[in-house]
């Protein structure tokens, strides 16, 4: 589904155009266009490869999807994979956008996703110095915008694991925050796998030798790099604390259940005593003192009662009970 196809020469847009006319306005020098592509069909990615002469094996990518975050370089054209993620009643949905930049042209194709880019296209419009490096500057206003919307999920998966460490001691709780601490760190898995990889190609962008439709625009990509830097240090950090919080937490079911095992053995222990006195007064000798004393019954259960109440003094005492 095409978003929009607009024309831009010197920062300033000329006109929205039809998909027909692109070639006509690519040969017009120092103009450049920027298409939108929102779940494109095969016929629709072919029509853009016939446009603006992209390489096979990236078109192929882009049809194909769920690819890893990439930069790849097929001549002066350089072909970039970006993962979406969104947070969706509780889970991370992961899409992504293919963004192809060229000399005079930059294509993006988002595919399972709600993200749009229309505040992307408006920020750019409305600095026009900025504009005027061409589609340089377009692509790294659609890589800056993929990797700042990282930050709020990276905030709430933050706030959630507060939140857990918040009730490890919590008496009965530790199972249940488990459950919850590894479903945290398969989300924050799955924002690691959209960022270190992309971190890994992003530093290809300034410094040394860049791609030339990069060349003009290398500080603002050093401030990306930046930005996924510190996103993927502050993941790794989630990572660590979440995984001493499920030793914490599997330490305290060990605890719970070794207090548990206590109680019982005290319990056993009390009744013990009681089962090995009436045991001995209900042997069947015939030769007992105490078979043909009156008092016999009433002594026996108060040495049973006492012996069992002297226990429970104890283990209560040493926090058994």
């Amino acid at each position: 589904m095409l978003i929009n196809c607009v024309a831009y020469e010197d920062g300033r847009k000329l006109a929205d155009i039809a998909v027909d006319d692109i070639d006509e306005w690519l040969r017009r020098p120092g103009c450049f266009v920027w298409v939108a592509l929102r779940d494109a069909s095969g016929a629709e990615l072919r029509d853009m490869q016939r446009e603006f002469e992209l390489h096979e094996l990236a078109v192929e990518d882009a049809l194909k999807g769920h690819q890893r975050p990439k930069i790849e370089e097929y001549g002066a054209t350089l072909f970039v994979v970006l993962q979406l993620l969104e947070m969706h009643e509780g889970e991370v949905q992961v899409g992504e956008v293919a963004i192809f930049v060229g000399p005079n042209f930059v294509l993006s194709v988002r595919n399972r996703s709600q993200q749009g880019f229309l505040g992307v296209r408006e920020r750019c419009e409305r600095e026009p110095e900025l504009l005027s490096h061409g589609a340089g500057f377009v692509f790294y206003a659609l890589m800056d915008a993929v990797v700042d919307r990282y930050f709020p999920l990276l905030d709430q998966l933050e706030t959630e694991l507060e939140g857990i460490e918040a009730q490890i001691f919590e008496r009965g709780a530790a199972r249940w925050n488990i459950q919850r601490l590894y479903d945290l760190k398969r989300r924050a898995t799955l924002l690691r796998h959209a960022v270190a990889p992309l971190l890994e190609v992003a530093g290809k962008l300034h410094g040394g030798r860049v791609p030339t439709v990069c060349a003009k625009s290398q500080e603002y990509f050093r401030d990306v790099h930046d930005h996924l830097a510190r996103i993927n240090g502050a993941i790794d950090a989630m990572r660590d604390t979440i995984a001493t919080a499920i030793q914490v937490n599997l330490s305290m079911v060990t605890i719970e259940e070794s207090e548990t095992t206590k109680r019982l053995a005290a319990w056993a222990a009390i009744f013990a005593v009681s089962t090995a006195l009436a045991g001995i007064w209900g042997m069947n000798f015939e030769h007992m003192p105490e078979l043909k004393w009156a008092f016999g019954y009433p002594m026996a259960l108060a040495a049973i009662a006492s012996a069992a109440g002297v226990l429970f003094w104890r283990f209560k005492r040493v926090g058994w009970l």
